[in-house]
């Protein structure tokens, strides 16, 4: 899959495809019936399938002081894409200029001038242009007097009657529902990060760990954690985490904290991937290092038995199928 950023001009064999539109943030079951629906598309035409989002996400451009709610990185959402069998990810930075179009001149500008489409996808609840003024009935209308073959898909749902979205999947994470988020992904959730340097304190107790900054992710209900880590040699090893400010030490630091079971090695500038399994108590203030070390003794017995349960392993979740591809 190819990754297209910027104002880099759009390479002459992507030329004539059909894209999917949105902001994909977690590229959940929502936003892969787009996608596939946009495959659809792409194989009758028989063009290259593409994705459009944005960056940073509109909401982020707007209301640049709201807490941090990113669910995937861009990189993320490549590999995703890639793996599900999209043939280009073109991310769009949403910058002044690009909030200023509006609906006609953003279809015009971007979608017919540059990315020369045959065919848009979106999903029921997008909105483009200035103001947002541009719905999907709009999108109709702009592809039809363009020529181009157009497809709105309907909300996916899950557990029940409920719409998976990237906002209900936010509010899980924000309750500790990490399970519940997972079974809306698709997967289990996770920040990936590079393992920082720390103070050491852990290593004094008995419990050294691996430190993460949790940068622009959403963030998760503070508390501890049964997690796995991913290292970048592929290697999955079980641990226990803590996320939050860590209110026993001074001052506070904001910090996802992982102490990693069966596990010797530096980690120190490893590019690593945390996955949330399951929230075992809120963060706590304790008021010594020994009621510290007896109560994370608890928690490691209490995320190893979460983790050997089955339904909580790494593979839990089917991937995705892939997009079938046209006949060369």
């Amino acid at each position: 899959m190819e990754l297209i950023t910027g104002q880099q001009p759009l390479p002459e064999h992507l030329a004539g495809g059909v894209a999917a539109l949105g902001n994909f943030d977690g590229f959940h079951p929502g936003h892969q019936a787009v996608v596939r629906q946009a495959g659809i598309l792409a194989a009758a035409c028989g063009g290259p399938l593409l994705v459009i989002t944005f960056d940073p996400h509109p909401a982020r451009f707007f209301r640049p002081d709201e807490p941090p709610f990113q669910l995937t990185s861009i990189a993320e959402r490549a590999r995703l894409m890639a793996a599900f069998g999209v043939d280009a990810l073109v991310v769009l930075p949403f910058d002044a200029e690009l909030a200023a179009l509006s609906p006609e001149d953003f279809f015009k500008t971007v979608l017919v001038d540059r990315l020369r489409l045959k065919g848009v996808a979106s999903g029921y609840d997008f909105t483009f242009g200035k103001a947002r003024a541009g719905t999907t009935g709009a999108l109709r209308q702009l592809a039809e007097a363009h020529g181009m073959a157009a497809a709105i898909v309907e909300p996916v749902r899950l557990d029940g009657d409920e719409i998976v979205s990237s906002t209900l999947i936010r509010r899980k994470l924000a309750e500790g529902e990490v399970s519940a988020a997972a079974r809306l992904l698709g997967r289990w959730w996770a920040i990936e990060g590079t393992v920082e340097g720390g103070d050491q304190r852990g290593r004094t107790i008995s419990f050294p760990t691996a430190n993460l900054s949790l940068g622009d992710y959403a963030r998760p209900r503070y508390g501890v954690y049964a997690v796995r880590m991913v290292l970048p040699d592929g290697r999955v090893v079980e641990g226990v985490a803590n996320i939050g400010i860590r209110p026993t030490f001074t001052p506070p630091r904001e910090l996802l904290e992982v102490h990693l079971f069966d596990f010797e090695g530096d980690l120190y500038g490893a590019n690593v991937r945390v996955e949330l399994v399951e929230f075992i108590r809120p963060e706590m203030r304790f008021d010594g290092l020994d009621a510290l070390r007896a109560q994370i003794s608890v928690d490691c017995a209490m995320a190893l038995k979460i983790l050997r349960q089955p339904g909580y392993g790494h593979n839990s979740f089917k991937p995705p199928r892939p997009l079938a591809k046209a006949p060369a």
